[in-house]
């Protein structure tokens, strides 16, 4: 399994300019991550100073009981040896062919034969759909096969985190689709920490099972993807809808002037383009059949239904509907609606003003996870969570993101 990046009070800037600042978040091993935000937000500082490329200010980031931010060279060269990373234009050396970019890794950083490098890029270029292009410089091919020859190279030294800046950048919506099946699998097959950063709202709801975004220097929401994509967060639900109208603005941000003169033009009847509303839960990217399951995903389910008790009713409502038959009587829970003829409205959700607070379940409601099946081992009892916070991160980073 990936391994788990701890991060407590990032902050970075350059010189009086602060890019962002206090992020804390929990990467859980093992499960696919996306970071949104606008643009220039400092999404690509964050991958880099993750690695040790970019020195942040202050904070931690810990991989592997390693603190990136404070650890000697020594260490951070070894430790930058668990990272792959996809740069957002491949980053390929164009005076090599694919085999020799892809192989650059094993040559630089390990004693093995050429023979052994051989097999290992092959390997990789054939799991990325290249084979056969072994040859071809990258001035050859198209900007997707730049894409996964750039990813294959990410992969060679067996990575436990893969960090990939704007993979659908350039790329047609059928070779983004192609991509984010790609690295489905891959994580079906290596169970390995992926942190994707991208502004691509269809990626961003159908990919990863964390979602993260950055807005105003801050972190706005990271958690599980059923909570985001049912958060009534102005900034989020503008971001995934592209709208004009909400806190994001050409520079970042509005004041209330224009924020006021953008909904008068809006309920005048102005149509800035955006279609409906795309909030909820959509199915996820499923591995192509033949492919291993994906544990990351039992791990975040179990993780969600934790926390049901402390999300808003319709979270709590969205996440139930989202579950399979099978997993609604696993966790103990059914939707509250009808959910066909004849069948009667079961397990309601509260009201405020009955013993608990607003947007939690009655502590019979609960969904408990049974003493066996998909609970991953270690698990410890969850912390409740304060009513009302909106940074929903995965509890408690000792539980190995479970």
């Amino acid at each position: 399994m990936g391994a788990e990046v701890v991060i407590e009070g990032l902050s970075k800037s350059f010189g009086k300019q602060a890019i962002w600042r206090d992020v804390t978040l929990t990467l859980p091993p093992g499960e696919v991550s996306v970071m949104l935000g606008p643009s220039g937000t400092g999404k690509s500082v964050f991958l880099k100073s993750m690695i040790g490329l970019l020195k942040p200010d202050h904070g931690r980031c810990m991989v592997n009981g390693v603190d990136i931010v404070t650890c000697s060279e020594r260490k951070l060269y070894d430790t930058r040896k668990l990272f792959g990373v996809l740069f957002q234009d491949g980053a390929l050396f164009g005076s090599m062919n694919l085999y020799d970019n892809v192989a650059f890794p094993l040559r630089e950083h390990t004693k093995k034969s050429e023979s052994e490098i051989k097999r290992i890029v092959l390997e990789k270029l054939e799991m990325t759909g290249l084979s056969g292009a072994e040859t071809k410089l990258p001035g050859e091919i198209s900007g997707g096969m730049r894409k996964r020859a750039g990813l294959a190279r990410a992969l060679v030294l067996d990575p436990e985190i893969i960090l990939c800046d704007e993979p659908d950048s350039g790329l047609d919506p059928v070779r983004t689709a192609y991509l984010s099946q790609l690295l489905i699998d891959l994580n079906s097959q290596i169970d390995a920490t992926i942190l994707i950063v991208t502004h691509n709202i269809n990626v961003a709801r159908t990919v990863p099972d964390n979602l993260g975004m950055l807005f105003r220097k801050e972190l706005v929401m990271f958690g599980p993807r059923e909570v985001l994509l049912t958060s009534d967060e102005p900034v989020v639900e503008q971001f995934l809808n592209g709208r004009r109208i909400g806190p994001i603005g050409m520079s970042e941000e509005k004041d209330s002037a224009q924020m006021a003169r953008e909904q008068a033009q809006a309920d005048a009847g102005h149509h800035d383009g955006s279609g409906e509303d795309v909030r909820g839960i959509v199915p996820q990217i499923e591995p192509t059949p033949g492919m291993p399951e994906r544990m990351g995903v039992r791990r975040r389910k179990d993780r969600v239904m934790k926390i049901l008790h402390t999300l808003p009713p319709a979270a709590q409502e969205g996440i139930i509907e989202s579950l399979s038959p099978e997993e609604q009587r696993h966790y103990g829970v059914r939707p509250h609606h009808l959910v066909g003829a004849g069948h009667q409205a079961t397990q309601p959700l509260p009201t405020p003003g009955h013993g608990h607070q607003s947007g939690e379940l009655p502590a019979q409601q609960v969904a408990d996870l049974p003493d066996s099946g998909w609970r991953e081992p270690g698990d410890g009892p969850t912390r409740p969570r304060p009513s009302g916070n909106s940074r929903m991160r995965p509890p408690d980073s000792g539980q190995g993101g479970s």
